[in-house]
């Protein structure tokens, strides 16, 4: 079994993730996953604190001489922001510093305070803080070079922000990583990347935020991921829980999803076809590349939407949980946007859950044991 737990604070000493259950001998190049951090903290609108941080993973352990050993894998990334922190985080001592009382609508700050019963929104919004997604990324770049070795990649790119949006069915999903090249948004139109960078400015200047809808797509894979047997072995399940547990994420659809109610029957399901050089094959992909909870050998398409952050410059109206006074909402330093980021935790999620669907399926305690299956697999369906 696949399993990760990240730990740390937005302005502790450091995150940290232990990931569990990938098989030893494969390869890790630790500078393919610091390239996804440092995809992760850029993008046109994001904040000061990606000026202060360079986030790099350090392996701590379950890696020798550059090989998985079959054992946990611990990452590290420290917080460079952590010396300017260190006495108001402090794990010891007395309470330094002021505290923040004034909720933000919108976070995890009120709802957190109630269920654990603290009286300084701090102790909630240093861990709900996206923060923690840069250990995330970290895991899923690991996923992801696992991946690599069946053959299957996971791209990601914007769609949306603020209303300005793209024109997705001319997508060409294998092209995208070319397509984003030089984009500050990763976004592939660059007459719609200007109509978002436009809205973001807008919004800057009204002390506003944004958000919007990034597109993942999976590509290469084999039919039979998942399972139908039960709802929590469901492929789409897991990806939608996936992307649902990323902050600030408020909607999740695969293939056409809320798009199917426009359309019949008829028009929503995708015919399949035969002959003997492709075997079964589909002229279309409206079902995203997952049928019954499996994956059918079609890329698989999902979509998620950002909601704007939560944190405003200009801020809204909300309560002081210790005086209960009316009060204007506590301003952190905050992105203006960041979707383009979002997009990239969720690639990562992705990653994670296909590598945890392929080892479910196809077991290997080596890598060797792992491809073995993988490639009979293949053969026998001619895929």
């Amino acid at each position: 079994m696949l399993r990760f737990m990240t730990a740390g604070e937005s302005h502790g000493p450091c995150l940290t993730a232990i990931i569990e259950g990938l098989p030893a001998g494969l390869n890790i190049d630790i500078d393919k996953i610091n390239k996804d951090l440092a995809r992760r903290q850029q993008g046109y609108g994001r904040g000061g604190r990606m000026k202060i941080e360079q986030d790099k993973a350090d392996i701590q352990s379950g890696v020798r001489f550059g090989q998985t050993l079959g054992g946990p894998i611990t990452l590290v990334i420290r917080n460079k922001d952590w010396a300017n922190w260190q006495d108001r985080m402090s794990v010891s001592g007395q309470p330094h510093g002021e505290s923040v009382t004034a909720a933000r609508p919108g976070h995890a700050d009120l709802t957190g305070v109630q269920k654990y019963q603290r009286q300084d929104i701090r102790d909630i919004l240093e861990r709900a803080s996206a923060r923690e997604t840069a250990a995330r990324v970290a895991v899923g770049g690991l996923a992801k070079q696992l991946l690599e070795t069946c053959g299957i990649k996971v791209v990601s790119h914007v769609t949306n922000i603020g209303g300005a949006y793209i024109d997705r069915p001319k997508v060409d999903y294998h092209s995208i990583e070319e397509l984003l090249n030089g984009s500050d948004l990763s976004c592939i139109d660059t007459d719609a990347e200007e109509r978002m960078k436009q809205a973001i400015r807008d919004a800057k200047e009204r002390g506003d935020t944004l958000g919007g809808i990034f597109e993942i797509a999976v590509l290469n894979t084999m039919p039979g991921l998942g399972s139908h047997v039960q709802w929590d072995r469901r492929l789409d399940t897991r990806i939608s829980a996936a992307m649902m547990s990323i902050q600030a994420i408020k909607g999740v659809e695969i293939g056409e999803g809320f798009g199917y109610a426009n359309l019949l029957g008829s028009q929503a399901h995708d015919e399949i076809f035969y002959n003997d050089e492709l075997g079964y094959y589909r002229k279309t992909n409206h079902a995203g590349g997952l049928e019954g909870g499996m994956s059918n050998g079609e890329p698989i398409i999902i979509r998620a939407v950002m909601k704007p952050i939560p944190t405003l410059m200009t801020p809204l109206a909300s309560v002081d949980v210790l005086s209960h006074e009316q009060v204007m909402a506590n301003t952190e330093r905050s992105d203006v946007c960041a979707v383009s980021a979002a997009a990239v935790v969720g690639e990562a999620m992705t990653a994670i859950v296909i590598a945890e669907a392929l080892l479910e399926k196809f077991g290997g305690d080596s890598l060797g044991d792992f491809t073995a299956a993988v490639r009979n697999y293949r053969e026998r369906l001619g895929r």
